[in-house]
C-alpha cells in the first residue's frame, strides 16, 4: 500500500462519503477485510475519484446509474449521500433513476428510488 495514495483517497472518501462512515468502515475493518478497505482508499477513491477527467458531481451520477444497473442498494444508499454531498439535487437523482428505469430495467429502478427516500429523509431533505 502507498500510504500516500492512501491518505489522499482517505480524504476524498470522507468528503463523499462521510468521516462517520469512512471512519467507522475502517475501523470496524480486522485482519480479513482490511486488505479490501486500503484498496477501495487507495486505488477507488484517490487512483478514479481524484482523476481530472471528470468532476465528482458528474462521477456521483455515473455510480448511481451503475449500482441502481447492479442492484446493490446497501452502495446505492451510500452513493446517494455521496451524491448529495457532490451537489446533486434530489430532482437530479430522481431523473438519474428514470434514466435507468429504461436502461437498466424498472425494478432496479425502482428499488433505488426506495433507497434514496429513505436517505432524503435521514438526510432531512
Amino acid at each position: 500500500m502507498n500510504r500516500e495514495s492512501f491518505e489522499k483517497g482517505l480524504k476524498t472518501r470522507r468528503e463523499v462519503l462521510g468521516s462517520d462512515y469512512v471512519d467507522t468502515s475502517i475501523k470496524n475493518a480486522d485482519d480479513f477485510n482490511l486488505p479490501l478497505q486500503e484498496l477501495v482508499t487507495e486505488y477507488c477513491w484517490n487512483e478514479i475519484w481524484n482523476r481530472p477527467g471528470l468532476d465528482r458531481r458528474t462521477r456521483s451520477i455515473i455510480n448511481l446509474a451503475m449500482i441502481t444497473a447492479l442492484n446493490r442498494p446497501h452502495e446505492l444508499k451510500l452513493h446517494v449521500r455521496g451524491a448529495i454531498n457532490n451537489g446533486l439535487s434530489k430532482d437530479d437523482i430522481k431523473e438519474v433513476f428514470l434514466q435507468t428505469a429504461i436502461y437498466c430495467g424498472v425494478p432496479a429502478a425502482i428499488d433505488s428510488f426506495r433507497c434514496a427516500k429513505e436517505i432524503f429523509k435521514e438526510m432531512g431533505i
